[in-house]
C-alpha cells in the first residue's frame, strides 16, 4: 500500500518541479532572448483583438438595425391579420391597412389572402387599390411560403433599377385572419450600410443566403449582380468567418485585397452583414509597439520576483482549500465543493474529491429514499419508484384495490398470560414468515399493529389480476402461519390465524407529515376487508363478492351466506377459500359461487 502511494505521488513532485521551471525559464530567460518578437507579438495581438472587436460591433449594429427596421414592419403588419374575414369586418380589415401603410413609411404596398388563398383587398403607394379582387393566390410562392414557414422572405429585387425592394409575408395567430404580402422599401438597408465608417477605407455590405450582393455603398456594384466568381469568393469568406468562431479574419475580399472582416448573421432572413478594412491600415500602429522592447527588459526582471512569491502562496493557499474541503465532505458536508481552477493536478485533484462528494451526496439520498419508500412498499416496487425518480405513483388518487387484512386468533389471551420475550419472539417469527411472503407478491405493507397486518394489492404500482394473486398471497400467508402455529402450540400457546379480503374502489396515497409518511388506502373496501378478517376463523380465509366473483374457476371457494358485519347495515355475503388442490379442475364448493 505505503509503496502504490508513493508511486502515485511520484509524477505529481515532477510536474510541480516542471511548473516552476518553466515559469523562472518563461519570466526570465524568455523574455531576454525574443523580447522583439514578444512585443510584436503583444501588439500584434492587441491590435488584432481591437480591430475585431470594432469590427464585429459595427457588422453586430448594422445587423441590429436592419432586424429591428425588418421586425417593426413585422409587427406592424400582424395588425392587418388579426380579425377574421367576415361580411362586417372588411371595412376593419382596410382601414388597419391604410393605418399600417400611414405608420411603416417603407411599406409599399400591402395584399390581404384569406384562409383559403384568394386576395380580398390590396393597398399600394403607386399602384392602384383593389378591393375583393378575387384572383386566387394559393399558388403564390408568398402564401406557400408562409404556410411551411409562417414568416415569410422574398428575394431583393430592384424598382427603377434603384431602388431595392423585398417582398414579406406572413399569418395571423388564426387561419381565420389569412395572409398579409407585403412590399417593403429596403433603402433604409442601404442607408445603414452607407453610414458605416471603419478608419478611412473600411467599408460594410450585406449578402443574401445566396451570397449574392444585395447592399453596398457603391450602388453600382448591387445593381450590377454578382457573377459567379464574385459570389464564390464572397461565400468563401462568410465560411471562413464562421469557422474562425465569428471572430474578425484576415482574408481577400472579392476585389482580391487583403482586408481584415468580421460579419454578423440576420438569422430570419438569411442574410449576412460583413464590416471590412485593408490589412494595411489596420496594422499600421503595430510598427510604434516594437519601442516598448525596452520596457518589457526592465519587466521582466521585476516579474521573475513577483512571479515566484506569487507561485509560493498560491501553492499553500490551494493546498490549504484541499485540506479544509476534505475536512468537510469527511464531518458529512457532502454539499461542500472545493472551487479550484488552476488547470494542473490540483484542479483534478479538487475535482475528483467533488465528484466523491457528490456520490457520497447521491448515495446516502437514494439509501434514505429507498428505506423511505420500503416502509410501506416491496423492495421491489420501492427500487422501481426509486430509480424512475417518479413519485406521483405515491399521490392520492382512486385506484381499485384488494385490501388484504390478518391477525392472530387469541393473541389478546396470549399475551396477558405470556412473558414479553415470548410474546416478542412469536411476533418475530409471524412478521418474517408474512413479510417474506408480501415481498415476494410484490405487495403493499400499510401498516400493522400488534398481531395485525393491512396489505393492498394493484396499489400503487398495477398488476395483472390482483384478485388471484392477492388470494394465492393469502394462501401461502395461511400455510406459513399455520405451520408456525404447530409449532407454537407445542410450546402451549393457543394461538390462530384468520385473513380477510375484499375488492373495490378506494382512495390511495401518501398521508402524514413531514417527518413520518405513511401509505394507505381509505374507503368502503377496506372496512369491508377488515370485517371479513374479524369473522374468519381460525385457518379460514373470507373473501367478498368481487374477489370471488374474479377468481372463479381458478380457486376452490365455498360460498358461507350472508353475514351480518359489525358496522355494515346490510348482510354482506362471504365465500371461504379452500385449498390449492381445486384450482386444477375449478372444482367450487357445494354451493359455489352460482350457490
Amino acid at each position: 500500500m505505503r509503496r502504490s502511494v508513493q508511486l502515485q505521488a511520484a509524477p505529481m513532485r515532477r510536474s510541480l518541479f516542471r511548473k516552476y521551471f518553466l515559469a523562472f525559464f518563461a519570466a526570465v530567460i524568455v523574455p531576454l532572448a525574443i523580447s522583439g518578437i514578444g512585443d510584436a507579438w503583444f501588439g500584434y495581438r492587441d491590435q488584432r483583438a481591437m480591430l475585431s472587436a470594432l469590427l464585429r460591433v459595427e457588422a453586430t449594429s448594422a445587423a441590429g438595425k436592419i432586424q429591428s427596421f425588418l421586425d417593426g414592419i413585422k409587427d406592424q403588419l400582424g395588425w392587418t391579420v388579426q380579425q377574421a374575414w367576415t361580411a362586417d369586418a372588411e371595412a376593419y380589415h382596410r382601414l388597419d391597412a391604410l393605418r399600417v401603410m400611414r405608420l411603416a413609411p417603407a411599406i409599399a404596398s400591402i395584399t390581404l389572402v384569406d384562409d383559403v388563398g384568394v386576395e380580398r383587398l390590396h393597398v399600394s403607394r403607386i399602384d392602384l387599390n383593389r378591393i375583393e379582387g378575387g384572383s386566387d393566390r394559393s399558388g403564390d410562392p408568398a402564401v406557400l411560403g408562409v404556410r411551411s414557414n409562417g414568416t415569410w422572405f422574398g428575394p431583393v429585387t430592384f424598382r427603377d433599377g434603384s431602388e431595392p425592394f423585398m417582398t414579406m409575408a406572413m399569418a395571423g395567430n388564426r387561419k381565420a385572419g389569412g395572409i398579409v404580402v407585403a412590399e417593403i422599401n429596403l433603402k433604409l438597408v442601404w442607408t445603414v450600410v452607407s453610414e458605416i465608417r471603419v478608419g478611412n477605407r473600411g467599408r460594410a455590405f450585406v449578402l443574401d443566403r445566396t451570397g449574392r450582393l444585395i447592399a453596398h455603398p457603391d450602388i453600382s456594384k448591387v445593381l450590377q449582380g454578382t457573377d459567379e466568381k464574385t459570389a464564390a469568393a464572397l461565400t468563401r469568406l462568410r465560411d471562413e468567418i464562421a469557422a474562425a468562431g465569428g471572430e474578425a479574419t484576415t482574408a481577400r475580399n472579392a476585389e482580391n485585397e487583403p482586408v481584415v472582416t468580421a460579419m454578423a448573421a440576420i438569422p430570419n432572413l438569411g442574410w449576412t452583414v460583413f464590416v471590412e478594412q485593408a490589412q494595411a491600415e489596420a496594422f499600421a500602429p503595430l510598427y510604434a509597439s516594437l519601442w516598448r522592447t525596452g520596457g518589457l527588459l526592465l519587466a521582466a526582471a521585476i516579474f521573475a520576483s513577483a512571479l515566484a512569491y506569487w507561485l509560493a502562496r498560491r501553492m499553500t493557499g490551494l493546498i490549504r482549500l484541499l485540506q479544509e474541503g476534505t475536512e468537510k465532505i469527511g464531518a458529512g458536508q457532502f454539499e461542500h465543493r472545493i472551487d479550484i481552477a488552476t488547470g494542473d493536478e490540483f484542479e483534478r485533484l479538487a475535482d475528483r474529491f467533488n465528484e466523491m462528494a457528490q456520490e457520497l451526496a447521491v448515495s446516502r439520498d437514494r439509501s434514505e429514499r429507498i428505506a423511505r419508500l420500503k416502509r410501506f412498499l416491496a423492495p421491489q416496487v420501492a427500487e422501481l419508484v426509486e430509480k424512475s425518480g417518479d413519485e406521483s405513483v405515491l399521490a392520492g388518487q382512486r385506484a381499485e384495490v384488494v385490501a388484504v387484512f390478518c391477525d392472530l386468533r387469541g393473541f389478546t389471551a396470549f399475551s396477558a398470560h405470556a412473558e414479553p420475550e415470548e410474546i416478542m419472539q412469536v411476533l418475530r417469527e409471524y412478521y418474517e414468515a408474512l413479510g417474506t411472503i408480501i415481498t415476494r407478491y410484490e405487495a403493499t405493507l400499510t401498516n400493522f399493529a400488534a398481531d395485525g397486518l393491512m396489505v393492498l394489492v394493484n396499489a400503487p404500482v398495477p398488476c395483472a389480476d390482483p384478485a388471484l394473486r392477492a388470494v394465492e398471497m393469502a394462501i401461502d400467508m395461511q400455510d406459513a402461519i399455520q405451520r408456525l402455529i404447530a409449532e407454537w402450540r407445542l410450546l402451549g400457546h393457543a394461538i390462530g390465524f384468520g385473513i380477510g379480503l375484499a375488492m373495490g374502489w378506494a382512495t390511495v396515497g401518501r398521508i402524514g407529515y413531514e417527518a413520518r409518511v405513511d401509505y394507505t388506502a381509505i374507503g368502503h373496501v377496506v372496512n369491508l376487508a377488515s370485517r371479513l378478517c374479524s369473522s374468519a376463523a381460525d385457518q379460514q380465509i373470507l373473501v367478498d363478492h368481487a374477489v370471488a366473483q374474479s377468481v372463479r374457476g381458478e380457486i376452490l371457494l365455498v360460498a358461507l351466506g350472508p353475514r351480518q358485519l359489525k358496522g355494515f347495515d346490510e348482510q354482506i355475503p362471504a365465500w371461504k377459500v379452500g385449498t390449492r388442490s381445486g384450482r386444477s379442475n375449478g372444482v367450487q364448493g357445494p354451493k359455489g359461487l352460482n350457490g
